[in-house]
């Protein structure tokens, strides 16, 4: 039965259990089983999504045809091998702390979120921690605080999160990041738009082997240090070494805090593409990291706060530094202290001052 879908595809094919509202109710059920019949929202969800095979080894799919009201402190959860496809919108509402999001997953493998619609003031639209074989689909939240998709090891630092693929989330409000990720292996990310977010539009935290299509960031973390994309904590650091293993298609930032921002021993980092303009930090601003290569197929740099390579005294300098194929306009270009083998090859300067080694 669909009542009232959400978007483009949304639960079109197969499913094995469902939740719908008829008239102010409620109701889950599974085949032609009804296992909840109410006026809560979460209760019907999680009802649903607990009538599906026990103990299966298969994947099984939820969906949910129109959405509802959640409380900030409440979570759906998602246990291993389930699929999940909400229609309609959450909206969260209320106040609450800890690891609450309207979708959660914990210590699972095989879990699949299709389409998700949130508004309102979660503390995680998405989280999920030391998981494995994720795919999330298409996520779009205009929230008022919180933080958007948050995918981490972080429970148990011995069991890396892996196997992750998003292929498209838009957040607009978040008072945080529109995407963190902290202690994943294997990721490939389509699309992350970030709009008027408190911190960054993609954080990448020791993470290892990911694949980003696009960063597109408007006003991300401004009057912060973050950045439209930031690298930090040892990301792409594999085995004490920092292969090319943090690939990145396109980087846009317009306004906000910085550009690009490379950070606390992370590295192995290639950046095809960056477009970036008037942004109220550094435009790129690399601080102890090694191996990074921004702009390899070019890119332009208009405005905001200069180009700068520079150094905590906590960690080692700066090593392997290659920008390149860049227009830079009204900036300054600043490397302070010297590093290790940095390059500087055809960059295009307009309006514009060097000061490297």
């Amino acid at each position: 039965m669909k009542l009232n879908g959400g978007g483009s595809g949304c639960g079109s094919g197969t499913f094995h259990a469902e939740a719908f509202n008829n008239n102010g109710t409620w109701t889950a059920r599974c085949g032609g089983t009804v296992v909840y019949s109410g006026s809560d929202f979460r209760s019907a969800a999680q009802a649903a999504i607990g009538s599906l095979t026990a103990n299966r080894t298969w994947k099984e799919r939820v969906v949910l045809w129109q959405g509802g009201t959640i409380g900030a402190g409440e979570r759906i959860s998602l246990p291993s091998y389930t699929t999940l496809d909400s229609c309609g919108t959450i909206n969260v509402s209320g106040s609450g702390s800890g690891d609450y999001a309207p979708v959660y997953s914990r210590g699972t493998t095989q879990v699949e979120v299709q389409h998700l619609y949130v508004t309102g003031a979660p503390l995680y639209g998405i989280f999920m921690r030391n998981v494995t074989n994720v795919d999330i689909g298409h996520v779009d939240m205009r929230l008022s605080r919180g933080l958007g998709v948050r995918i981490d090891n972080r429970g148990d630092t011995s069991r890396r999160s892996r196997d992750i693929t998003i292929d498209y989330v838009y957040v607009s409000g978040a008072s945080s990041h529109a995407v963190e990720t902290y202690g994943v292996d294997n990721i490939t990310i389509g699309t992350v738009v970030a709009r008027s977010v408190g911190e960054s539009g993609l954080l990448l935290n020791e993470t290892t082997n990911a694949s980003v299509g696009t960063v597109d960031a408007q006003n991300a973390g401004s009057g912060t240090g973050y950045a439209a994309f930031r690298t930090a904590n040892r990301n792409g650091r594999v085995n004490d070494a920092y292969p090319d293993n943090i690939r990145v298609g396109l980087v846009e930032a317009g306004g906000g805090g910085r550009g690009v921002f490379c950070v606390s021993e992370s590295g192995g980092l290639v950046i095809d593409r960056v477009e970036l303009s008037n942004t109220g930090g550094n435009a790129i601003l690399i601080e102890n990291c090694y191996g990074v290569t921004i702009a390899s197929q070019g890119g332009w740099v208009s405005g905001g706060g200069g180009i700068r390579l520079a150094v905590r005294s906590e960690f080692p300098n700066n090593n392997r530094i290659n920008l390149q194929n860049l227009t830079v306009t009204n900036q300054t270009i600043r490397e302070s202290p010297c590093a290790g083998n940095s390059e500087f090859r055809n960059i295009t300067m307009v309006n514009s001052t060097w000061a490297v080694c």
